[in-house]
C-alpha cells in the first residue's frame, strides 16, 4: 500500500530526513514515533504530497506521490495535529465543502456526509457551528473530513493531543475501527497508545529510521540482559543461600511476605515465607530452565516465574537519547526552515486548488458559510 524508498529531505544544507526506507501493507496500523525534530512531520508531509523529497521515491498503491500527485491525493486522508476546520461553518456544511474539494461525486455527497456524521459520532450536531464544538468533537470532525473520500491510506498526526482521558479513549476506539478498512500511519508521543492500537511501530531519530517491528517483539529482543521475576515459597535468606554461588545472575529481593498474614515484612526478615525477586543475567541468554532445576533441587517451590521485557519507554529512550548537545538546536533550525518551505508550498497548493475547483478557497468558504446560515434558519 505505502512504499517509502531511500527518501531524504535537505533544507538549506541541513538534513531533515536521511534515506528513510519502509513499507506498509493494507490493514496495518503503524505507530510512527520519534523525539521532537526527528523528522516525523517532514516525513508525513512528504507522504501526503505537501513537501517534495530531495531524493528517493514514495508510492501509494503503486502510484508515485510526486509524479502523479493529484491522483494520489484521492488515495490519502491526512489529519494534522490541529485539524484545518472553518469555525463559521456548521458540521454539515464543512463536510459538504470537504467532499466537494475531494471530488466526491455530487450524487454521493449527501450520503457520504450522512455516513460520516453517523460513523464519527456527530449525530445531533450537524447544524452546530464548528466554533462551538469541544476539542474532542473537532477531532472527530477532522477525522470525518480526512476519510470522507474513502482513502486507502490514513495519516494521523497526534490525533489525541490535548484531549481529556474520556476523549482519548473515544478517538482511540475510532482509530481502531478505521484500521479495519484503512491503512493507518499514526504519529504520537503517547507511547501506551502504540501498544494499544498498533501492530507495528517505526521509530525515527535525527532523520533516520532506527527501529521497525512489533512492540511486543522489541520488548524482549532489545534487552542487553535477560531478566526474570520470580515468587518463591522461601525466606530471603534461603533464596540467597541458593542463588549467591550462581555467578550467572544478579539477584534483588523486591518483596517479602508472611504467608500466614499475607502482610509484607522487612526484606531481610526470617519470618518472611514468600519472596519476590528480580534476577538479571550477565547477558541475553535465557536461564529460566536452569533456574527452575536449581530451585526445585533445593526444595524451594516456585509460585511464579515471569520474563521481564523492556517497556516501550525504555526502548524509545535507548534508541533516541544522544549525548550530542547541539542536536536540539539543529533540529529546531531544521524545523524553522521546513516550516518556511511548507508555507511557500501551501501557497502553491492553494493556487493549484483554486484552479482545479474554479474558485478561490475563501470564496468557497464564504459560500459554505452562507449555506450554513440558510441551514440554521430552517
Amino acid at each position: 500500500m505505502l512504499e517509502v524508498k531511500q527518501v531524504s529531505k535537505v533544507y538549506e544544507g541541513q538534513r531533515g530526513v536521511h534515506q528513510l526506507d519502509f513499507t506498509m501493507e493494507r490493514g496495518e496500523i503503524v505507530g510512527f514515533l520519534g523525539p521532537n525534530g526527528a523528522g516525523k512531520t517532514t516525513t508525513m508531509r512528504m507522504i501526503t504530497g505537501y513537501v517534495h523529497p530531495t531524493a528517493g521515491s514514495i508510492m501509494v498503491d503503486g502510484v508515485s506521490v510526486h509524479e502523479q500527485g493529484q491522483r494520489v491525493r484521492s488515495k490519502i486522508g491526512y489529519l494534522p495535529e490541529t485539524p484545518p476546520l472553518y469555525p463559521d461553518m456548521t458540521v454539515q456544511s464543512y463536510l459538504k465543502f470537504v467532499a466537494n474539494l475531494r471530488d466526491v461525486p455530487a450524487r454521493e455527497v449527501k450520503l457520504r456526509v450522512s455516513e460520516m456524521v453517523s460513523r464519527l459520532g456527530l449525530l445531533g450536531r450537524e447544524r452546530q457551528m464548528v466554533r462551538g464544538l469541544s476539542k474532542g468533537y473537532k477531532q472527530r470532525l477532522g477525522l470525518a473530513g480526512a476519510i470522507i473520500h474513502k482513502p486507502d491510506l490514513l495519516v494521523l498526526d497526534e490525533p489525541t493531543s490535548g484531549l481529556d482521558p474520556n476523549q482519548i479513549i473515544e478517538i482511540r476506539d475510532l482509530i481502531r475501527e478505521l484500521g479495519e478498512n484503512h491503512t493507518v500511519l499514526l504519529s504520537t508521543h503517547i507511547l501506551p497508545e502504540v501498544s494499544t492500537l498498533c501492530n507495528r511501530m517505526l521509530i525515527i531519530n535525527q532523520g533516520q529510521l532506527v527501529l521497525d517491528g512489533s512492540p511486543q517483539h522489541f520488548g524482549s529482543a532489545m534487552g542487553d540482559q535477560f531478566k526474570v521475576s520470580i515468587e518463591v515459597k522461601a525466606t530471603a535468606e534461603q533464596l540467597h543461600n541458593v542463588l549467591t554461588p550462581w555467578e550467572k545472575v544478579r539477584s534483588e529481593v523486591i518483596q517479602a511476605s508472611d504467608a500466614n498474614t499475607a502482610k509484607d515484612t522487612a526484606l531481610n526478615s526470617d519470618s518472611a515465607e514468600t519472596v519476590k525477586m528480580l534476577l538479571t543475567g550477565e547477558n541475553s541468554e535465557d536461564f529460566r530452565e536452569e533456574l527452575f532445576y536449581l530451585l526445585s533441587g533445593a526444595g524451594l517451590p516456585i509460585l511464579e516465574m515471569k520474563k521481564e521485557n523492556l517497556s516501550l519507554e525504555q526502548i524509545f529512550l535507548k534508541l533516541t537519547t544522544t549525548e550530542a548537545t547541539d542536536t536540539d538546536a539543529n533540529s529546531a533550525d531544521v524545523d524553522k526552515v521546513a516550516d518556511a518551505e511548507m508555507d511557500q508550498e501551501d501557497v502553491s497548493s492553494d493556487n493549484d486548488l483554486s484552479s482545479i475547483s474554479g474558485t478561490s478557497t475563501s470564496t468557497s468558504t464564504d459560500a459554505s458559510s452562507h449555506s450554513s446560515k440558510r441551514e440554521d434558519s430552517k
